[in-house]
């Protein structure tokens, strides 16, 4: 069977979306446990210079959103970035989720030969070929955003662990 674009890229996005709504989840009970006002890990940062944990899950959407819609050439639907509460978060994750669903196979599959224009900065556009946009930028970024939400829980002490990153790849 050839590897397709769902397979590939949003086969993982699906997983980890998923990963990161369950450790919201552990998240609000170790904080509540620890009598811990959840706003504060929502506003954590493993740096001064990075983004807090709140934007870190909405990136992590919006690249697996943004991949499936500019590779598939669907509508792209805009979410604004005004989640400020767990509930909120995991709202955001469940429309991200469905909207992969719902991404055409054979659109995915044709869009890896096309070119993919998509906005860098506030007055800059780049174009690559679908496949070099998915492979090279998307999954990266979208990887790079699901860890860093990741380490910035386990840097504030939530106890969560390599399996519950990986949730559901054994179930696969």
């Amino acid at each position: 069977m050839p590897l397709t674009a769902r397979s590939a890229a949003l086969a993982g996005f699906t997983q980890t979306l998923k990963a990161l709504d369950a450790i919201l989840d552990k998240m609000v009970a170790q904080a509540t446990e620890r009598k811990i006002d959840p706003a504060v890990l929502l506003s954590s940062r493993l740096s001064p210079d990075m983004l807090p944990f709140t934007r870190q899950i909405q990136l992590a959407c919006d690249f697996a959103k943004n991949a499936a819609a500019r590779v598939s050439g669907a509508e792209n639907p805009k979410f604004p970035d005004e989640e400020t509460t767990v509930p909120e978060l995991k709202a955001r994750i469940a429309k991200v989720l469905a909207f992969v669903a719902a991404a055409d196979d054979a659109a995915l599959d044709a869009g890896l030969a096309k070119d993919v224009t998509f906005p860098r900065g506030p007055s800059a556009t780049v174009t690559m070929k679908g496949e070099t946009y998915l492979t090279r930028f998307a999954v990266p970024n979208f990887y790079f955003h699901a860890t860093t939400a990741y380490a910035i829980l386990r840097e504030n002490g939530i106890q969560i662990g390599k399996s519950d990153f990986l949730h559901g790849v054994l179930d696969a």
